[in-house]
């Protein structure tokens, strides 16, 4: 099916197939194995309508948060798209559907880098007691956090629960009855959080932003 599709796709869907993957390749500082899929007449991208996107990448850097695998899904989409130099804008203010998978190098990797130090700092003050974050581990579906204790210069592996509710996301000590919020923008909402296969999946929708 999605073959026949392909080959009965028209050229504007290819042409705006490829000014989504300009405008993503130009936003990411990094993007790996980029699969645009349109679907849509001729007629209604000519009306600026868009029935669906679907997009599928891996290995992603976007402002310096990695990702191993991002999903998106849009519907019905209102857009201005100009052939000459393959600018897109979209002007219906669309959400997308997203699922965002992180493996245990890239939460290392963002939350152990300069970039990202503060949120390293809060987990460590408001649910760790103060002790530092060397380490971050997913092991047998569970997110561990191994963290250095300056005063007994030990280190410890301790389990923290990660939730979501009413959009947001927490992270939770149950051994010292600690929670915090982690800060995201207010408007991604996210929906489900799982972890298996040793990633950490996240499931969420947002305004497109770009």
């Amino acid at each position: 099916m999605l073959v026949k599709r392909n080959k009965e796709k028209g050229i504007l869907a290819k042409l705006l197939e490829q000014g989504i993957r300009v405008l993503l390749i130009k936003e990411c500082k990094k993007i790996s194995n980029l699969k645009i899929d349109i679907i849509s007449s001729s007629t209604q991208i000519i009306k600026g309508e868009i029935r669906k996107i679907n997009v599928l990448a891996e290995n992603i850097n976007y402002k310096d948060l990695l990702f191993d695998e991002v999903k998106l899904e849009a519907n019905d989409l209102k857009l201005n798209f100009k052939l000459k130099n393959k600018e897109l804008y979209f002007i219906n203010n669309p959400i997308i559907n997203f699922k965002l998978s992180f493996s245990q190098n890239s939460l290392n990797t963002v939350l152990l880098s300069n970039n990202w130090n503060w949120i390293r700092n809060m987990i460590s003050n408001e649910i760790l007691n103060q002790e530092e974050i060397e380490d971050i581990r997913i092991s047998n579906n569970e997110l561990l956090l191994k963290a250095f204790k300056k005063d007994l210069n030990i280190d410890q592996l301790k389990k923290i629960n990660i939730k979501t509710e009413k959009g947001k996301v927490y992270l939770e000590n149950k051994t010292i009855s600690k929670i915090m919020q982690i800060p995201v923008e207010d408007k991604i909402y996210i929906k489900n959080l799982t972890i298996e296969n040793n990633l950490l999946n996240v499931f969420a929708n947002s305004y497109i932003s770009f």
